[in-house]
């Protein structure tokens, strides 16, 4: 059958054949933009805004560098939970070339570097990243110098660790670990003034701790600062008891001064006395709270003379003693029988201390006293008596002193106080007695008491019998009280003792007018009065060795003999301002006293009294007058 052809037909198979076929319309309008185009070129001008938009391309760059970026960050993290750190450093690198501003590379590179302890380049990358954000990373940038530091530290580059650990200070002051690295590095270069001094600033301006005092210790004892050194383990054992540092340190100079006071025992042995006391000084530096050290240099002081140091340092050894017995005595009962032994030997030390200071104020007087310096020597034995008033010794010291000043009432008043504690037939009392006696003995002739004035001369010749002087004395005594007999009788003595004496003469004529002294002497009574006499005498003398002190005064001591071993113990004798030989010289000296009496008296009529009963104004009389004031002019030599 034929088939007609239909136009609409056809029109309808092209459509279903080319379902994406444009419209007329679509192709009509791409013919007017061909057309244009070729007319105009690539020209964009005469696009609507929506179709430039349309037509922009996106930035593909900026976006391929950050993937770029991106993927060496995700490497690099990758290499580092690897251990593949020099890779990872290199991937954070490659990340930074790219994108330099990104903080968090800088960082991870930093940390990478770090493992690879390769600190200067891990720093580098921290300060990098600092810049992008100030602050942010001041705290790691520290520790990492730090490290640097310790690293350099243990290679003894000092001086180097000391700028790493000076820069991780400056970025994080408050860590005090880091400033104390910087001591050690200057201490470990031997640099040990900078490093006190570095020190000393840092603990002034905050609060030290126990290890901060034991590290300043241990660098006074390299500057050989030992006092200094004590303190401040001390101090750190005050903050801290159960310090170890500070305890080992203590137990140190605790034995470096028990052996420098051994080597002061040797020297004070030998008589080496200055040398004893440097090491003396030397063991009171490494422990200068030992009453002990203290006493022995007391010692060495009184020794060499040095009173006013002696004195002050037995005060402190008592002191810093009676200070150890208060804490014994809060010690708990569990600890009571140490805290017992401690005790004995803290009364022991006192007692040493306080008998060595009553010793040094003695010798203190002593050289006042040869000085002549009498006021001041009786101000230092009354403070001794004040602490030991058992002491002979002080006494007759002290009324030597009295005597020199005049105050014969004191003196006198001492000497009994000495005689009481002696023997009364010990020569260093009676001859003092005997002189202060006939002092006063004639200060009672001048003021017209001659009954008085012999009791007091037939005192001193009790205590003396061989002193001429002291008869003639009583012999113008007893003229005055026209007691002839007995004035004849002294008379006589004084003949037999001092022949020489300028009162002879006179006394004759008026005793035994006529006869000469050979008469005198030869008559039966004189030769039973010098019979007498010399049997007095040598009584006397063999009771009174005066080359001798009693065995009692001889044994005034500081301490028992038994502990001689040590210097700072041994046995030691109180001085005397005169010793027995001096003071036989000086017997004779003193009785010469009354004319200088007698001068004083006469320019200072007015005098006030300077003892007991010695308020007067004396006649202008020379003496015991060689004139009788009556009697019969003959003598009876029968």
């Amino acid at each position: 059958m034929d088939i007609s052809e239909d136009p609409n037909d056809d029109k309808a198979a092209d459509q279903s054949l080319f379902s994406t076929a444009v419209s007329e319309e679509q192709l009509d309008e791409a013919r007017r933009k061909t057309s244009i185009k070729q007319l105009f070129g690539s020209s964009k001008i005469f696009l609507t805004p929506a179709e430039k938009r349309q037509q922009k391309p996106e930035l593909q760059g900026n976006v391929i560098i950050q993937n770029r970026a991106a993927e060496h960050s995700r490497n690099g993290t990758k290499a580092m939970g690897r251990f593949q750190y020099e890779k990872a450093v290199i991937c954070f690198t490659k990340g930074i070339n790219l994108l330099p501003e990104q903080t968090q590379l800088y960082v991870s590179r930093a940390e990478a570097f770090l493992q690879l302890c390769d600190f200067q380049s891990a720093a580098a990358s921290y300060k990098q990243a600092g810049i992008l954000l100030p602050g942010a990373f001041s705290r790691r940038l520290a520790f990492i110098y730090y490290l640097q530091g310790q690293s350099l530290l243990d290679q003894s580059l000092f001086l180097e660790a000391l700028e790493a650990f000076s820069k991780a200070a400056e970025l994080k002051p408050d860590c005090r670990v880091y400033k104390v690295r910087s001591v050690v590095c200057l201490s470990a270069a031997g640099r040990y003034s900078d490093s006190l001094k570095l020190l000393n600033h840092w603990m002034t301006s905050g609060n030290p701790t126990a290890d901060l005092y034991v590290l300043r210790a241990r660098l006074h004892r390299r500057l050989q600062q030992t006092l200094r050194c004590y303190q401040d383990v001390k101090a750190a054992l005050a903050l801290n008891p159960s310090c170890p540092a500070a305890g080992l340190l203590l137990q140190q100079l605790h034995e470096a001064s028990e052996a420098s006071r051994l080597k002061a025992v040797d020297k004070t042995l030998t008589g080496q006395l200055p040398q004893a006391l440097c090491m003396i000084n030397v063991a009171l530096e490494n422990n200068p709270q030992d009453p002990r050290l203290h006493l022995f240099r007391g010692i060495l002081y009184r020794r060499l003379q040095d009173f006013t140091a002696a004195i002050e340092e037995l005060v402190q050894a008592a002191e810093l003693r009676e200070e150890e017995e208060e804490e014994e005595d809060e010690e708990e009962v569990a600890g009571q029988s140490k805290a017992t032994d401690r005790k004995s030997e803290s009364v022991s030390v006192l007692q040493e201390a306080e008998l060595q200071l009553v010793l040094t104020y003695n010798d203190f007087a002593v050289q006042c006293f040869s000085r002549r310096l009498y006021s001041e020597a009786a101000l230092l034995l009354n403070k001794a008596i004040e602490e030991e008033k058992n002491q002979a010794g002080l006494y007759l010291n002290r009324g030597d002193c009295f005597f020199q000043l005049c105050d014969w009432c004191f003196a006198l008043a001492d000497y009994r106080q000495a005689e009481e504690m002696l023997s009364p037939e010990d020569p260093a009392v009676r001859l003092r007695l005997a002189v202060v006696h006939n002092t006063l003995g004639c200060f009672r002739f001048q003021d017209g008491r001659f009954q008085e004035a012999v009791d007091m001369f037939s005192v001193a010749i009790h205590y003396n019998p061989a002193v001429g002087r002291y008869y003639e004395s009583r012999s113008k005594a007893f003229r005055k009280l026209l007691d002839w007999n007995s004035a004849r009788d002294d008379f006589i003595c004084m003949l037999v003792l001092d022949p020489n004496n300028q009162e002879v003469p006179p006394m004759l004529m008026n005793l035994f007018p006529g006869y000469s002294v050979s008469d005198v002497l030869s008559s039966p009574k004189g030769e039973a009065i010098r019979v007498q006499l010399m049997d007095t005498i040598q009584t006397w003398s063999s009771s009174s060795d005066p080359h001798r002190l009693s065995e009692k005064l001889q044994q005034i001591n500081l301490t028992n003999e038994n502990q001689s071993e040590d210097p700072t113990r041994a046995g030691e004798e109180l001085k005397l301002c005169l010793n027995p030989e001096d003071l036989q010289i000086t017997v004779k000296n003193l009785l010469q006293v009354e004319s200088a009496v007698r001068s004083l008296v006469h320019n200072h009529p007015a005098s006030h009294q300077t003892g007991p009963g010695l308020t007067r104004n004396l006649p202008e009389s020379t003496g015991p007058t060689s004139n009788p004031t009556g009697g019969n002019s003959a003598a009876d030599l029968s």
